[in-house]
């Protein structure tokens, strides 16, 4: 069975797992939304924090800082949870810290998918239908390629699905469900900035 964008997206929407790790859970089950579900479940990589954040307010955390030995490259993370015994364990503590290393090595311009602007997302779709037309690729499957085009696009630039820096086998997002289930509550990276000297500094990575 065919795996489309939005069947997806849907997962995505259903789990607030990673679009990877939903695209390969549906390949799994042949399609089978419930059971794709329940794969991702028992893998343990459903966003827990989706589920334990819901109502709970995240005012404690800590505010990370990166800077390279050169002092050319610096950044800061806020990542927020519950309670300050939380914020104040070694397994958040370090979460924090390899977020920050993923911000500064890999440069991600927004936090989550829904951050990037339309404006931003429909001039890319026009890009890659163009070349795609231009590749000579025929009509009828110009769109699909230009969807999985796409997804490697928000790979590239969105923080929670870019593929961690140090285990290219998780993504940022199913790092954050790792760290809520190990420690039993809502954990959120509110926002981030990035500074480079001789760039342009204008990425703010700020949820909502």
């Amino acid at each position: 069975m065919e795996i489309t964008a939005k069947m997806v997206k849907d997962l995505r929407d259903a789990t607030g797992a990673g679009p990877l790790d939903c695209k390969k859970a549906l390949e799994t089950n042949n399609g089978d939304v419930q059971k794709a579900i329940d794969y991702l479940r028992d893998k343990g990589l459903a966003k827990a924090a989706k589920k334990l954040g819901a109502g709970r307010a995240m005012n404690e955390g800590v505010v990370q800082t990166y800077s390279h030995h050169t002092k050319r490259l610096g950044v800061l993370v806020e990542v927020n949870c519950e309670t300050d015994f939380v914020a104040k364990t070694e397994k958040f503590q370090e979460f924090a810290r390899n977020v920050a290393l993923q911000v500064a090595n890999l440069a991600p311009q927004y936090l989550k998918r829904e951050d990037v602007p339309a404006a931003v997302v429909q001039a890319e779709r026009e890009i890659q239908r163009r070349r795609a037309l231009e590749e000579g690729k025929k009509e009828n499957v110009v769109d699909k390629i230009v969807d999985g085009r796409m997804e490697k696009f928000f790979e590239e630039i969105v923080l929670m699905e870019q593929k961690f820096i140090k285990d290219d086998e998780k993504t940022i997002a199913q790092m954050l469900s790792e760290a809520v289930a190990e420690l039993g509550e809502s954990i959120q990276i509110s926002r981030f900035a990035r500074f480079a000297i001789g760039e342009n500094n204008d990425s703010d990575g700020a949820n909502g």
